[in-house]
């Protein structure tokens, strides 16, 4: 019986000692800044990223990208310079590049020096900047700019200002916030929330697990799903599809192209204008219908489904609940 024991406690002593010198080995060891200034004439392109770290742009002079480099190293294995040497090389000779009005952040020239590396902006640009972003853990802030915008992180949370070009928004766990999208939106999070105001273009948002509110303040078609939480979309106007997988979903808009929008589990509410003419099929397995327009009808209708013109017809409307209420008002 005691011979039995002795592997196992060995196997779980020797797991510990490994796990504390992993543990030890990617310890924090050391830390620096660098700050620069450079000057530039005319529209700023910039380009950032770090492989750890948060990327913070704000709007500032327009004849300056003004930067701060927040360093963190960390013990490795597998990299022969000290952190403290690591610290100090990256301070004397930071990873930037300019050329004209184009500006490159976080690309070493040799590779090593950024292992077990994290560094964190903070920029100042240029209202006329368009910009590209990407950490692989860590947040991004961005500020009011002229765009476009593109923001990439593996984890962390993403906000925008009002961008008078296109945004594009990526994080593979964390929320997405954009104040406004001037030439459409592009947002993708794997578990998290997507929050977009003042949209005008084509929207497209996707959640794995977490809700998606969208305001739309000009003509675009919308693309959007979530696998679990709600939908919500306001001045709705062009083409619209809508899905989500287990949670309410509420458009509001008039819309001038068709309409996809459905919901696993979750009930459907639409309202649209007095004025709105549509083709309309709504259908529910578990659930009711009510509508506050004139359904002329042209096919089946029913306590569980509806096919029938408004107004006269025009674009249709496919609406469909697994398990839900759907109610046009």
């Amino acid at each position: 019986m005691i011979a039995r024991n002795i592997i196992p406690l060995a196997i779980i002593a020797l797991a510990a000692v490994g796990s504390a010198c992993s543990v030890d080995a990617q310890s924090f060891a050391a830390s620096g800044m660098f700050e620069r200034t450079l000057e530039v004439s005319g529209p700023v392109t910039l380009e950032v990223e770090t492989g750890s770290g948060s990327i913070q742009i704000r709007r500032g002079p327009t004849a300056q990208v003004r930067m701060v480099g927040h360093i963190r190293a960390y013990r490795g294995f597998w990299n022969n310079s000290s952190a403290e040497d690591r610290v100090r090389a990256i301070e004397a000779t930071p990873p930037v590049e300019q050329t004209g009005n184009t500006i490159d952040i976080g690309q070493f020239e040799r590779r090593d020096m950024g292992r077990n590396v994290s560094i964190s902006y903070e920029l100042m640009v240029p209202a006329d900047t368009s910009v590209r972003s990407r950490t692989g853990s860590g947040s991004h802030e961005i500020d009011a700019i002229r765009g476009p915008v593109e923001a990439e992180t593996g984890s962390g949370r993403i906000r925008v200002g009002r961008v008078d070009g296109a945004v594009s928004a990526s994080t593979g766990s964390g929320s997405i916030e954009v104040l406004g999208a001037g030439q459409g939106l592009q947002a993708s999070t794997g578990s998290g929330s997507v929050t977009a105001r003042q949209v005008i273009g084509p929207a497209k948002a996707r959640s794995g697990s977490g809700e998606i509110d969208v305001e739309f303040a000009g003509a675009g078609d919308g693309d959007f799903g979530t696998g679990s939480g709600s939908i919500t979309v306001t001045g709705a106007r062009g083409q619209l599809r809508a899905h989500a997988g287990s949670g309410r979903i509420a458009i509001e808009g008039n819309p001038s192209g068709d309409w996809s929008v459905d919901s696993g589990s979750g009930g459907i509410t639409l309202k649209l204008p007095s004025t709105a003419a549509f083709n309309l099929d709504a259908e529910t397995s578990s659930g009711s219908i009510t509508s506050n327009h004139p359904i002329e009808s042209v096919g089946s209708i029913s306590k569980r489904r509806i096919q029938g013109r408004v107004r006269g017809g025009g674009p249709r409307l496919d609406v469909s609940a697994s398990s839900g209420s759907i109610r046009l008002d």
